[in-house]
């Protein structure tokens, strides 16, 4: 099981560099470009597009309007994301696939227990739903 996407898994995390264009926009990771599909207003967009960092792009992202069906189309928009970056950055696609049959959950501590799996004490006994690592997988195979 791989269930941290740091060190030398670190290329499985959102907040890896990496092109990942969305609908025709190249953003430098794939955090940029989900929270910038968030966005109703196109100058959000391109604020969040060129945040500083990941982090960045992700506050960003918690501070605009929404589009109404967002959060019925969250999970699609993060798989077309997912798939982008590992059809387009074939050295990524090839890592992803050395990772074999092994089980992946984005382990965190930040209470994301609906992307990942919170391991804190707080949320120990509470099975996230590790969304992103199925995701993952699904792109893997």
């Amino acid at each position: 099981m791989i269930n941290e996407f740091k060190k030398e898994y670190a290329f499985l995390s959102n907040f890896y560099y990496c092109s990942v264009i969305y609908q025709g926009n190249c953003y430098p990771t794939l955090e940029h470009a989900y929270q910038a599909a968030k966005a109703v207003n196109p100058e959000k967009r391109k604020e969040i597009q060129h945040a500083f960092s990941p982090a960045e792009a992700k506050s960003l992202g918690q501070q605009v309007e929404m589009f109404p069906d967002w959060e019925q189309i969250k999970l699609s928009v993060m798989e077309s994301l997912v798939f982008d970056k590992f059809q387009n950055n074939k050295d990524l696609q090839e890592k992803l696939i050395a990772t074999g049959e092994e089980f992946l959950t984005e382990g965190n501590y930040w209470h994301d227990n609906f992307w990942g799996d919170c391991y804190c004490k707080k949320c120990k006994g509470n099975p996230g739903k590790n969304n992103l690592g199925e995701i993952l997988m699904r792109a893997r195979s």
